[in-house]
């Protein structure tokens, strides 16, 4: 039996396990693209990848509290679900799982996700408690929908490589597959929160790109030390950009995220800076083989 092209929503888990059983009674793979919706073509892109891997593609909708803190904005997260629904609808997904806080989360959770120095960096470092309530909802994601393959975009690397190392160490029988980052034509980065960024600020934004493109000149040039990479691009950021302040810039490695010395082999070039009170992050994937710098828009 063939399913139709319009696409089925579901708010709790039961609807969403009966849609899912019937796809797996007809034989589909299933693919899985969790968001917090309010969703724009980068989010687009990772439904196209998801369509390569599996017949039947889940997008959950959800604002997840556990993974805000106390003074961020879940609040004020964007949230448009009838557009989110058009957007997908047309771009083949099968079905919707938008559940409410209360549907996931019916009880306090006694249950907490410890990080090693993976979640020690970056915006880790930053945002205490933030992976663990990533790492809480994504597990109660795979359980409820049981994907065979799941897409996460390497715009948030660092939570890539902890949703990785999460399927790895608890034996998810899930291909996880990046998504390259998708820009802007001015190369800032989609996100949903530069829905909040001013018509001045959203003009500045693009100088996370330019600090990243200057990071990879210097390399190309011959630059292996990090650090004067990461002085030059703060340089740059003061300079453009004056009122922006920089939470970080660090060039670390892809096994834990630690911060190198120097540039060789596979490591990533991270940044987040604050626009008036919107925090935007971005990053690089790149790797040297002797003269070579070649960037990396996808770890698969």
């Amino acid at each position: 039996m063939r399913r139709s092209n319009k696409i089925r929503i579901a708010h709790t888990i039961k609807e969403a396990r009966g849609e899912i059983d019937e796809a797996w009674a007809r034989g589909e793979e299933i693919g899985s693209v969790p968001t917090m919706g309010y969703l724009h073509e980068g989010h687009l892109s990772l439904i196209d990848l998801a369509k390569k891997d599996s017949g039947y593609v889940v997008v959950s909708i959800f604002v997840n509290p556990t993974q805000f803190g106390p003074n961020e904005d879940f609040q004020n997260y964007p949230r448009d679900f009838e557009r989110d629904r058009q957007m997908l609808e047309s771009r083949g997904a099968a079905l919707i799982f938008a559940p409410d806080v209360a549907e996931m989360y019916p009880q306090r959770s006694r249950i907490r996700f410890e990080l090693d120095t993976l979640g020690d960096h970056l915006c880790g470092a930053r945002r205490p408690g933030h992976f663990s309530g990533v790492l809480q909802v994504v597990t109660k994601l795979f359980h409820i929908i049981q994907p065979d393959v799941a897409i996460f975009g390497q715009k948030d690397l660092q939570q890539l490589l902890i949703i990785r190392r999460l399927v790895n160490e608890f034996d998810f029988p899930i291909k996880i597959i990046a998504g390259a980052t998708l820009r802007e034509p001015d190369g800032l980065a989609m996100s949903s929160r530069n829905s909040y960024l001013s018509i001045e600020e959203r003009r500045e934004a693009a100088v996370l790109n330019h600090a990243l493109q200057h990071a990879k000149k210097l390399l190309d040039s011959g630059e292996r030390r990090a650090e004067r990479v990461i002085d030059a691009m703060r340089e740059l950021i003061q300079r453009e950009v004056p009122s922006g302040k920089i939470d970080y810039i660090e060039i670390v490695n892809l096994e834990d995220l630690q911060p190198i010395s120097r540039c060789e082999k596979i490591f990533a070039i991270a940044l987040a800076v604050y626009l008036g009170k919107t925090k935007l992050i971005d990053n690089i994937v790149l790797k040297i083989d002797g003269e070579n710098v070649e960037e990396i828009r996808a770890l698969n």
